[in-house]
């Protein structure tokens, strides 16, 4: 469930911080009963980061094959790349 915090909640920093690293969640801040601010952890948004960083390559992906790309084995690939760089 998200947590939904009134703006004034902002005060009680330690509060807040200890909320979001515990949850490992967004916070959304309200003012006036409206949706003003998210907030979340370092650890929260560097995942965030690294999941939208995994999308856009498997989307990347996706639409090289779909215009005519190869698609490999990954036990040949990997050999093949094995042998060219070790040996």
């Amino acid at each position: 469930m998200p947590q939904i915090r009134p703006i004034t909640d902002l005060r009680n920093t330690t509060e807040i911080s200890n909320a979001c690293h515990a949850k490992r969640e967004p916070m959304f801040i309200t003012k006036n009963g409206y949706g003003d601010l998210v907030i979340m952890s370092m650890e929260t948004y560097e995942e965030m980061l690294e999941t939208a960083a995994a999308d856009v390559a498997i989307s990347e992906a996706e639409a090289e094959f779909a215009q005519g790309g190869r698609l490999y084995d990954a036990r040949e690939a990997l050999s093949s790349l094995r042998r060219k760089h070790f040996g």
